[in-house]
């Protein structure tokens, strides 16, 4: 409230003598503005293509452009005589422009070093443990540098202005509920922050290192200051919370090496050839130029009622080799014992046997087959009966007594 009513006051207070100071300060700043776009473009087509100054100099072309409109600006408010208040006005713009350019050239800085330390590292070979530990100690460190400069530059600026510089001493000397407040309430940064550089320092993850977080399995594409970016299989993207990884368990296939061992598994009858699938076994890997030569071996891990269980070990350089390896030995196995062992591929089996004659029954009347119906008689109707009876004489009336 109280810098709305300085500048309020402000307001009030100026008296301009008219609109042609505020036209020079306007013209020399759009003279500027072009000076300095004709200047880089030529500086841009001599500067060669490779080397440090063709990573600096693009970086610098803002940062150049508004120191030069800044002491344009200083220059010509003095020139213009314009009124007190507004070259008082303008001295304070200039001098948090000032911090701000000079913040700005310090990332600058930081991203032109972390860029040519990273430049030399050879990611794409083969065994590039030590590349990948460098590249994330520059990348994590380069982040949380960056997040500390921004923080110094915007406290430095809210420092040239008086009533927020009195406002912030006030709070650090009450050091009360304020601060308790504003402590919780960075929590969440502060610990990403400090996570960034214990990763940085220990590194339990790094640049390309192969993960199973949340369940998903993937690649470390990025560390950024607050979250990693895991590029899962399939190219999607699983984005994590950097405290996690300090904080959750997670699985890292290269942590020491990138070397890793792939199990296939096959379900076969009891009748499956176990020796001849282990020279198979062999005669695949060794045939396969995704196989490093260290591990192959299958054994039979599980029997069941109805199958076995057969698992085959082989080693690869990575994992997505292993993963490629697996899948080979796993469709040639299936297509070999097709071939030439159908009968060891999983079946259910029967068997029906007669053990001998039927036990002695109880007594029943007679059958269907028999002489009669197999029904008693009391449950037959009264013509059944008459009929299975044979004929029956019935007394013919005598004389009347």
């Amino acid at each position: 409230m109280n810098i709305l009513v300085e500048i309020e006051a402000a307001m009030r207070d100026m008296q301009l003598d008219g609109l042609w100071p505020w036209l020079v300060v306007c013209a020399g700043l759009l003279v500027a503005w072009v000076v300095h776009a004709v200047f880089w473009r030529i500086v841009m087509r001599l500067t060669p293509k490779h080397g440090m100054w063709a990573q600096i100099l693009p970086r610098l072309r803002r940062p150049s452009r508004l120191a030069l409109l800044m002491l344009v600006a200083i220059a010509l408010v003095n020139a213009a005589a314009l009124p007190h208040l507004w070259q008082a006005g303008l001295s304070k713009a200039a001098l948090a422009l000032f911090v701000v350019i000079v913040g700005w050239m310090a990332m600058i800085a930081v991203d032109v070093f972390a860029l040519r330390s990273t430049a030399r590292l050879q990611l794409d070979a083969t065994d590039n443990l030590t590349a990948r530990k460098q590249a994330t100690q520059m990348r994590v460190l380069q982040r949380s540098a960056k997040v500390v400069i921004f923080l110094v530059t915007l406290g430095s600026v809210l420092a040239t202005f008086e009533t927020v510089r009195a406002w912030g001493v006030s709070l650090f000397a009450s050091a009360g509920a304020a601060g308790l407040v504003l402590g919780f309430a960075a929590r969440p940064v502060l610990a990403n922050l400090i996570a960034g550089i214990q990763i940085a320092l220990t590194q339990p993850i790094r640049i390309d290192d192969v993960v199973i977080v949340e369940g998903e399995w993937g690649w470390i594409e990025e560390i950024a200051s607050t979250y990693v970016v895991v590029r899962i299989w399939d190219l999607r993207r699983l984005i994590v919370p950097l405290s996690q990884f300090i904080e959750q368990p997670f699985q890292n296939w290269t942590r020491e090496n990138a070397d890793i061992i792939g199990t296939v598994f096959w379900y076969l009858d009891y009748t499956a050839p176990i020796g001849e699938m282990r020279e198979k076994v062999k005669e695949f890997a060794s045939d396969s130029p995704l196989w490093d030569g260290k591990v192959v071996n299958l054994q039979v891990t599980e029997t069941d009622k109805d199958v076995i269980t057969v698992r085959a070990l082989l080693s690869a350089a990575n994992s997505p080799a292993a993963w490629d390896l697996r899948c080979q030995v796993r469709e040639k196995m299936v297509a070999w014992l097709q071939e030439a062992h159908p009968s060891a591929l999983p079946k259910v089996r029967g068997e029906l046997s007669r053990t001998g004659s039927a036990p002695d029954r109880p007594a029943r009347g007679p059958g269907p087959e028999e002489d009669g119906p197999g029904v008693p008689d009391e449950a037959r109707p009264a013509q059944d009966r008459t009929d299975a009876a044979g004929p029956v004489m019935e007394p013919r009336p005598g004389p009347a007594r």
